[in-house]
């Protein structure tokens, strides 16, 4: 396909959005039945990333960072710019100039299955950054991409518009049009599980109440005394 952006897209409400965002990351990966991580080795810059909203999607040329800055102009306030390149790259892609022109543009965050560099700059101002890698290894501008097209990034299937979730335990993708049943589903989740926390908090044992002892006997696992 001959190089191309998409100025633009579909994007799911905003108030989805929001609910999934405080849902996190690993709440929004159980409610829509353990799909959507991206690779583990995706980590955020600083501790406390917080990002979601809307994907604006870019590849790049390995070493080439030409595209992120032509994707910042479709950018809409609260869009997460989704990187990939089209082979292996840890080059560092991105810095805090980038960052302080993609804030500008309204974008609440970035994942990159590539690198990034300057990443204290960055942190010091509080721009939520998904990373394979950092390092301070400079790019070019000089390859032909594309913006808002479907892409894999860190082995997740990701379309324009879906919604990116990410928090510590790394990023999710939402299908945009699954969005208001995955936050529904979510809530569900909260909500149980903190019926379970305080169970456990009064000190019962996950062993009986999930059913694990019978469990464990069905394995052949028997309790003695003494070894």
């Amino acid at each position: 396909m001959k190089p191309t952006i998409v100025r633009k897209i579909q994007r799911a409400d905003a108030e989805l959005i929001r609910a999934l965002g405080e849902l996190g990351v690993a709440s929004v990966h159980e409610a829509q039945g353990r799909t959507g991580l991206l690779r583990p080795y995706m980590r955020p810059v600083y501790p406390t990333a917080r990002a979601a909203g809307s994907a604006i999607t870019v590849v790049c040329a390995p070493g080439d960072n030409l595209m992120i800055h032509a994707s910042i102009e479709v950018c809409q306030p609260g869009d997460v710019l989704v990187v990939t390149t089209t082979s292996d790259s840890t080059d560092g892609m991105f810095g805090d100039l980038l960052a302080v022109s993609a804030r500008a543009h309204g974008a609440s965050g970035l994942v990159i299955d590539a690198g990034v560099r300057d990443t204290a700059d960055i942190a010091a101002m509080d721009f939520p950054v998904w990373a394979r890698a950092v390092s301070a290894q400079g790019t070019v501008k000089a390859t032909p991409g594309w913006v808002n097209v479907p892409v894999v990034c860190a082995g997740a299937s990701i379309r324009p518009g879906d919604v990116i979730v990410g928090d510590a335990d790394g990023v999710v993708v939402v299908p945009r049009e699954s969005a208001a049943e995955v936050v529904r589903l979510g809530k569900e989740r909260v909500a149980k599980e903190e019926k379970t926390r305080e169970r456990l908090r009064k000190g019962e044992l996950g062993l009986d109440f999930y059913g694990l002892r019978a469990k464990l006997t069905e394995l052949g696992v028997v309790w003695v005394d003494e070894a």
